[in-house]
């Protein structure tokens, strides 16, 4: 009669526990592109008064210098409000102020992350407890070049907001107990958009993840 080892009698258990891990095992967080690289589906030019020209072309969403603000609006409504990370790739072409702003949903409220704001430098969110991206904690400054793309992330939970730039991380700000909101001029961009300000600018890649609670 063959002997059982401790070893076999290990390796027979763990090939019994197989299947109960594999069904056990939580399923990843799926992704979802918001931008299908050919048309504005799903989203819509918002009126801000004196806007350049939106377009698509080449699998980039242009935004041409206006005035002020231009940009694109998320218009669906099945946008989350916590546990996301929102990411997407941007460039500026011409001017010296903000290029890829992202205004998202916070819970109840919005807010946005601005990447070179105030003149082209200031990274930040706005607002937080009032203060804009300028003059609250999680304001710092880079430089940004023109013609080259950035990669953007944010990460939205109910007891933080994160971003990162080429996946350097810039901003970790805690929120729980603070009040999150945005400036009266991207109020069009709710529930999510992107916006420039007195820039041109490109936007492509713009993709979605949900996270576990």
């Amino acid at each position: 009669m063959r002997t059982i080892t401790p070893a076999l009698a290990l390796l027979a258990l763990l090939l019994l526990a197989l299947p109960i891990l594999a069904e056990e095992a939580p399923e990843k967080p799926k992704t979802k592109s918001l931008f299908d690289g050919k048309s504005l589906e799903h989203f819509e030019v918002p009126q801000f008064g004196g806007e350049g020209a939106v377009e698509v072309k080449d699998g980039v969403i242009t935004m041409g210098q206006g005035a002020m603000l231009t940009g694109i609006t998320y218009k669906r409504d099945d946008f989350p409000k916590t546990n996301y990370e929102l990411t997407w790739e941007a460039r500026r072409t011409m001017g010296i102020d903000f290029f890829a702003a992202a205004t998202f949903p916070v819970k109840d409220s919005h807010c946005s992350f601005i990447p070179g704001g105030w003149g082209g430098a200031v990274v930040g969110l706005s607002n937080i407890n009032g203060e804009d991206a300028s003059e609250n904690e999680t304001t710092t400054y880079i430089a940004f070049k023109d013609d080259q793309w950035y990669q953007f992330k944010v990460r939205v939970t109910d007891k933080k907001i994160e971003a990162w730039i080429d996946e350097k991380k810039v901003i970790d700000a805690k929120i729980e107990g603070k009040k999150i909101s945005t400036r009266n001029e991207v109020d069009l961009s709710h529930p999510m958009g992107f916006a420039a300000w007195q820039s041109s600018a490109e936007i492509r890649k713009i993709e979605l993840r949900v996270l576990g609670e």
